[in-house]
């Protein structure tokens, strides 16, 4: 068993707090926020660190209650979905008119600018809205976009942390990109 595996046994067992798991999994985190706030537009405020901080916190939940998750996946998992919702609600925070944000919305002009491409917050936003919408239509799918896009793994690292094979998470990754880019352009009806 990994450590982080141990302390989530521990802290389900009530042996452990989850305050316990940050020293263990800080610097994957960290690394996970970086790959992240690397891929934001420029003049982005909240750094890396403020990233994890503010992640792990809502992951531990007010006053260290108790949070238990099944397994490492799980737990990273939902660290990215935090980060992923943190982007999201400063971009939302900076598109708002008081905040100087009357931008339009822009299309995402190819697959690839899904996971390559530094896109906007507004483009963060509509592909926010997707996944929402492909999470409705496949779960597994949904996570591993989270895990590419937004906790910014590579193909290998996602396959494994959602116990599939590379090929089955390259599959999934073309399938949810067009998905994805077919939604936002509004060529995919609900």
């Amino acid at each position: 068993m990994t450590d982080v595996t141990t302390i989530l046994s521990a802290i389900e067992n009530g042996q452990a707090r989850t305050s316990d798991l940050l020293p263990i999994v800080y610097d994957e985190l960290r690394q996970l926020a970086a790959r992240q706030m690397n891929a934001e537009q420029p003049g982005q405020t909240l750094q890396a660190t403020a990233l994890v901080h503010e992640a792990f916190l809502r992951l531990a939940g007010p006053g260290d209650q108790s949070v238990t998750w099944e397994n490492r996946r799980h737990f990273f998992g939902a660290a990215a979905l935090a980060m992923q919702r943190i982007l999201v609600e400063q971009a939302r925070q900076r598109k708002r008119l008081k905040h100087g944000g009357n931008g339009t919305r822009k299309q995402l002009s190819s697959l690839d600018a899904i996971a390559e491409d530094e896109v906007s917050h507004h483009d963060l936003m509509a592909v926010d809205e997707a996944l929402d919408d492909l999470e409705t239509v496949d779960a597994r799918k949904a996570e591993l976009v989270r895990l590419r896009y937004f906790a910014r793994l590579t193909e290998e690292e996602a396959a494994n942390a959602l116990g599939i094979s590379r090929a089955t998470a390259a599959r999934w990754w073309a399938f949810s990109k067009a998905w994805l880019f077919a939604r936002i352009q509004g060529n995919l009806q609900e």
